[in-house]
């Protein structure tokens, strides 16, 4: 399979009034085309600073990005973004927001085509009859969901997703997870996700990256195989034994990444 996301040797300081503050050393990431990797580590390990070096939008000191085969240089087009802050624009409404990346990179589209592409995304996600309707009027779920549609409007080669469900209750984020796994069914895109949530990790990645404590390195990566028949991950699959083993070598390898001694393994 070949890999989009290739990042080698990726060592990267921020320059302070103190001095230069390592954050990544000598990282290297591997995501293959069409799959989901989830990133998680220690609190200000470099997660965000990873996901700003694939979108182009910092150089990383020493090291490479590769993106496609391309030597990462400058912002791409072909990257989508989600953060935390759906960041949706009050004055636009739902559907104007959704269609604002299409104006920017797709400019000559007509623009009964750009609302087509974007109803057809606001339908999948559940959103068909608030695309009139502003941010505001809309729940905390309902703009992360306008956010996503926006984020893969102009179906860009990856999405980055910088915890898009921090800040929503249990039960909207988890509803939200399955949204995402009916996004990428209809949808297919290389993702990134950062995440300090172990159970979204496993829920929704083919692979779990652990980065070590600050400067983070590649500490551990999970291949993960998630428990059910054909292909299909249900929510209930988060309690069988081997989503629980999984979960288990995750915190583990948090607590290493964060200077601690595991916790022994309780036995049922």
């Amino acid at each position: 399979m070949t890999n989009l996301i290739e990042i080698k040797g990726v060592t990267h300081a921020y320059q302070t009034p103190d001095g230069p503050l390592p954050v990544l050393d000598n990282l290297n990431v591997s995501v293959p085309e069409g799959e989901f990797a989830a990133v998680v580590g220690p609190s200000g390990c470099g997660k965000s600073t990873l996901t700003r070096l694939v979108a182009g939008l910092m150089k990383p000191d020493e090291g490479e990005v590769w993106l496609h085969g391309e030597l990462v240089k400058t912002p791409r087009k072909t990257v989508g973004m989600a953060f935390q802050n759906p960041v949706l624009l009050e004055w636009r409404t739902i559907m104007d927001n959704v269609i604002l990346p299409l104006e920017i990179v797709a400019p000559t589209m007509p623009r009964a085509k750009r609302r087509d592409r974007a109803m057809e995304l606001l339908t999948l996600v559940g959103l068909d009859g608030f695309e009139d309707k502003r941010p505001s009027e809309l729940s905390g779920g309902m703009r992360q969901r306008a956010s996503l549609c926006r984020s893969i409007v102009h179906k860009p080669d990856v999405l980055i997703m910088d915890e898009p469900f921090g800040a929503l209750d249990a039960f909207t984020r988890e509803d939200l997870w399955q949204t995402m796994h009916a996004l990428r069914a209809k949808e297919p895109f290389t993702a990134v996700l950062i995440t300090h949530d172990l159970r979204e990790s496993v829920y929704l990645g083919d692979q779990v990256i652990v980065l070590s404590g600050r400067p983070a390195t590649t500490q551990y990566v999970l291949d993960v195989k998630y428990p059910g028949e054909g292909g299909e991950r249900k929510l209930e699959g988060l309690y069988t034994p081997a989503c629980s083993d999984m979960l288990a070598a995750l915190r583990e390898q948090i607590q290493i990444a964060q200077g601690r001694q595991p916790e022994p393994a309780v036995q049922s």
